[in-house]
């Protein structure tokens, strides 16, 4: 996976998932293959997040920001693995997002917020089996639609998912 600078990671993740200003920078708790394990402070508590970069983008050549999947736990949520994509652009209005793991598909919906899209599991009971078709898979397909009607797909390899889970939940008490 890239190395991003700890500063960079953090904006990323305070925009994708909304969190106050005055999130400390992520804590790199491990690389594990192609997944790391972060954990941060904000003044609403501790929160933990596996991510990954996808490994290839279709169309390559897309202009789009730095696009990931991530997972976190937030313990002052009782949320343990919640899946989010972060696709590098806006998404089309009212679009979906799937993703795929071997034959098995999960719908996500989307939201942006500004400039950002990011989008989650459609239905809340499909995230358990989500991420353990991704700790027994080896590759994640994610599939969107930009606000300007470019269709991407992201690959990424899943190749030390279930370290970086473990490891997040560990740090979060999860």
């Amino acid at each position: 996976m890239t190395r991003f600078p700890l500063l960079m990671l953090s904006a990323l993740f305070a925009g994708s998932v909304a969190l106050p200003a005055a999130a400390a920078d992520p804590a790199l708790l491990g690389a594990f293959k192609d997944w790391s394990a972060y954990s941060t402070t904000t003044p609403s508590g501790k929160t933990c997040y596996a991510l990954s970069a996808p490994q290839s983008k279709v169309p390559a050549k897309a202009k789009r920001d730095p696009i990931f999947f991530l997972i976190s736990d937030w313990p002052d949520r009782k949320a343990k693995a919640e899946p989010e994509v972060v696709p590098g652009y806006k998404y089309k209005d009212g679009s979906k997002v799937t993703a795929q793991v071997g034959s098995d598909k999960f719908a996500f919906f989307t939201k942006n917020d500004g400039g950002d899209g990011a989008a989650w599991v459609q239905d809340p009971a499909d995230e358990t089996r989500l991420i353990d078709a991704m700790r027994n898979g080896s590759q994640l397909i994610v599939s969107g639609t930009s606000a300007r009607g470019t269709l991407t797909h992201d690959t990424y390899s899943l190749a030390g998912i279930s370290a970086a889970l473990d490891r997040i939940h560990t740090e979060c008490g999860m």
